[in-house]
């Protein structure tokens, strides 16, 4: 059986416009002579034609068209528009690198050393995915290229740094945050890819249920109190957020967030970047805020109790705050908040409704097949309900780059605060199991099970939430 997963030493040869453009595949380089499969009927011409643009030696060889497209969609992904970006500095690695990177929609980009070499991956629908592969005595070479282009010290090398890329393309501008950390065997690098278009972002389009967005947008349009929401790295709170503050901003509403990094740019609304090594942080930030007539505070993040504190103030005090948390569930967040030391009886009277969140891939159309539920896919102790009579399984496709999954949904657990949860908060009763079958409030686990049921979704996908 043909094993379509190329080495990424030799996936590498030939760039995923190339590999499109030519159908060409990169099998070996065997004594700097370049081989290649293609299903293209004149090899005698692309041979020609392919020395010449790359002045190397290149042998090449028929497969079928079949195997051809195999090896294209599981080894290469297509951009996602017909335009090529032109970045504007010296073509390079570390350009060729982000452009691949933001043409095919990575949220993410990892450089990492090793003993003998070193890799970079892209984080693409939640997953990591390695791309490239790099000889070692030329990594510190393409660290420092970073390094200069983010305007940090390239002298320091035991020690983490952040710093921020501007790039200009021909189609849009876009930064890029920079973390840097020290390991065993040299330099990490991260490269976050912040995108300033906003016109993707929607609150209708984020994941809610009809009764979800009706529930979130009635919390939303009080005057006062906080909105929280919670869930862990990538699961998307920052966009729920920008979705939220794009509803509220009106000609009529002053509107201070601050954050690190300020991910998109919102016209109409004052955006602040946290500074924390000259002491702006989110607690001092939002002391100034109070000064500066807010009608809307978005914080981007709530990490200590200074920062807690000073929410709470901003929403006694008559704002509307909105800010994010890292919780499991929308009811943790006041375990989270308690734990922290806020009083139990500052939170029930100033926190209008706690969201969690996840993001989770949705099953490629074109390839899933439903199967009969199996017990044994489920975790140990879990209760398969009566209604779950089938799911479906990923497979993978050329559409799906074999991967069996194609985008990604974000699911939501709403918990407004009403009396009977503020009472329960003030007399620090946080069981409430009951409270949620009771009132059929749609949770994590229960919007999981509906996706499995719908086909939208595999078991293996949101199996963390079954637990």
């Amino acid at each position: 059986m043909i094993d379509f997963n190329l080495p990424f030493s030799i996936q590498q040869l030939v760039t995923p416009e190339q590999a499109f453009h030519y159908r060409i595949i990169p099998f070996a380089l065997q004594q700097g002579v370049t081989v290649l499969k293609t299903d293209h009927p004149e090899l005698h011409q692309l041979q020609m034609e392919l020395t010449i643009l790359w002045n190397t030696p290149i042998e090449i060889v028929f497969d079928t068209t079949e195997n051809i497209n195999r090896y294209l969609s599981t080894n290469y992904r297509q951009t996602q528009s017909e335009s090529i970006t032109e970045i504007h500095y010296t073509t390079d690695f570390l350009e060729k690198i982000v452009i691949n990177a933001k043409e095919i929609g990575s949220s993410d980009i990892h450089f990492e050393p090793y003993e003998k070499n070193a890799r970079v991956r892209f984080r693409l629908d939640g997953k990591l995915k390695e791309q490239f592969n790099i000889a070692f005595d030329e990594y510190p070479i393409l660290i420092n290229k970073i390094k200069i282009r983010a305007q940090l010290d390239i002298s320091e090398k035991r020690l983490p740094q952040d710093g921020r890329i501007t790039i200009q393309t021909n189609t849009e501008d876009f930064d890029i945050r920079v973390s840097i950390l020290p390991t065993l065997h040299g330099e990490k690098v991260v490269l976050r890819i912040l995108s300033k278009d906003t016109s993707h972002i929607d609150i209708n389009a984020l994941g809610f249920t009809e009764n979800e967005l009706t529930l979130y947008q009635e919390n939303i349009r009080k005057p006062n109190g906080i909105i929280l929401i919670s869930g862990p790295t990538g699961s998307g709170k920052t966009t729920t957020l920008y979705a939220t503050l794009k509803k509220l901003n009106l000609p009529n509403t002053n509107i201070l967030t601050v954050e690190d990094p300020i991910e998109y740019t919102l016209e109409g609304i004052n955006q602040v970047q946290l500074r924390e090594n000259i002491g702006l942080d989110f607690a001092a930030t939002l002391r100034t805020f109070l000064r500066q007539d807010p009608d809307i505070i978005m914080v981007g993040e709530i990490r200590d109790v200074n920062t807690a504190n000073m929410a709470i103030r901003a929403a006694l005090t008559g704002h509307l705050v909105l800010s994010t948390i890292h919780t499991n569930s929308a009811w943790a967040t006041v375990s989270r908040l308690i734990d922290m030391g806020i009083p139990p009886f500052l939170i029930a009277s100033t926190l209008n409704i706690s969201v969690a969140q996840r993001l989770i891939r949705k099953l490629c159309d074109y390839c899933k097949v439903e199967n009969v539920i199996d017990n044994n896919l489920f975790p140990i102790g879990f209760k398969v309900p009566t209604t779950l009579t089938k799911h479906h399984r990923a497979v993978g496709c050329d559409r799906c780059y074999h991967t069996g999954y194609s985008g990604r949904k974000a699911i939501y657990e709403l918990l407004p605060i009403d009396v009977i949860l503020s009472e329960k908060i003030k007399n620090n009763q946080l069981s409430i199991d009951s409270y949620l079958d009771e009132n059929k409030i749609n949770t994590l686990k229960s919007n999981a099970i509906q996706l499995i049921q719908e086909g939208t979704t595999s078991v293996e996908e949101v199996f963390s939430l079954l637990l």
